[in-house]
């Protein structure tokens, strides 16, 4: 079975995310969604509520399984004996950040650990969790950019009904 695990933040997860999701569970037996307990940011939802958030937007999807981790990438892939690491790419910028962590993470790996880059489908190349918060933030309009069941968990955290 060909697992592969696709790491993140996901505060919050947004239709560019779970585009990555579909396709790349359309070619993986399994993927790990593995959602980043990150003790250097303050993230808007918790690693539990983005755990729930990613477990009710993929319900559709059986091979999809979701955990959260922290410490290295490559010691969670290790521990899961995974190989392979999913990563969406939006523009250059991303490339660049993207392919020095891939690098990094298959010297850490002793060369077992592969990337899999996947380019964002066109619609979602805008596309960011920081941009959907700030957008919510001051009550704008975020449903073409997240699930409507998001959109109003994402509103609640700023008071915004």
């Amino acid at each position: 079975m060909k697992t592969a695990i696709y790491p993140g933040s996901f505060d919050p997860v947004t239709y560019g995310h779970l585009d990555i999701i579909r396709r790349a569970a359309d070619i993986f037996d399994e993927l790990i969604i593995s959602v980043l307990n990150n003790v250097r940011k303050t993230p808007l939802f918790s690693v539990e509520e983005r755990v729930k958030i990613l477990e009710d937007a993929t319900k559709d999807m059986p091979n999809i399984r979701i955990e959260s981790f922290s410490g290295l990438l490559v010691d969670y892939a290790r521990e899961k004996d995974v190989h392979v690491i999913v990563r969406g790419l939006r523009a250059i910028t991303d490339f660049e950040y993207e392919l020095q962590n891939a690098q990094t993470n298959r010297l850490l790996s002793g060369e077992e650990l592969d990337t899999m880059f996947f380019t964002t489908s066109l619609q979602y190349s805008y596309l960011s969790s920081t941009t959907v918060k700030e957008i919510a933030s001051y009550g704008g309009d975020v449903s073409g950019c997240v699930p409507e069941f998001v959109a109003e968990l994402i509103y609640g955290k700023f008071g915004i009904r």
